[in-house]
């Protein structure tokens, strides 16, 4: 993936609440394209292997959600945590982990995933298709910049992180505000 780079047009099947819904699940179907997410607005996209998986529940989604403050410092909009996973999943695991501040994407089908060539497979840990840990800058639709974890293949026999931590990102957007300023 390289900087100016325009996000594939892709619909994301949403589960959205809906309080005029009775019973025990209030939620409506809604479909989100890619413009719905991106147009407009400077985000953090960070996509991984699987929701509850212990690296993204335990480090990456934590680490973006308790640092919110610090990204906005820096101009971003929104961050967002995407994985090959369906809506119910993610919600599932937005409400598990008590989200504020990073909204979840379901790329359920794996087709922004595919065609940002990060789908791998991991029949490996039996999870099929999924996503390869990465982490973008996006602006307005077009990547600004790149953390994708090295070693990208299909199943891989390890989970590589580092590269597109909070951390790594928060201060490549230090280093670039700071760039601009000068």
């Amino acid at each position: 993936m390289h900087t100016g780079y325009k996000l594939p047009a892709v619909t994301f099947q949403t589960r959205i609440r809906d309080e005029s819904i009775e019973g025990p699940n209030p939620f409506r179907w809604e479909s989100k394209s890619t413009e719905d997410y991106f147009a407009g607005k400077r985000v953090v996209l960070f996509s991984l292997p699987g929701a509850f998986t212990p690296t993204c529940s335990t480090y990456q989604l934590p680490g973006f959600e308790n640092g919110f403050a610090d990204f906005k410092a820096q101009g971003i909009d929104a961050i967002y945590c995407m994985s090959v996973n369906d809506a119910f999943v993610m919600n599932k695991w937005a409400q598990d982990q008590k989200l504020q501040n990073v909204q979840v994407i379901p790329d359920g089908s794996g087709e922004f995933t595919r065609r940002l060539g990060m789908l791998v497979r991991k029949d490996n840990l039996g999870f099929g298709l999924r996503s390869w840990r990465y982490a973008a800058v996006i602006n307005n639709g077009v990547v600004e910049a790149w953390f994708e974890e090295p070693g990208l293949c299909d199943n891989h026999g390890e989970d590589p992180y580092g590269v597109s931590s909070p951390e790594t990102v928060l201060n490549w957007l230090n280093d670039a505000n700071r760039e601009q300023a000068a």
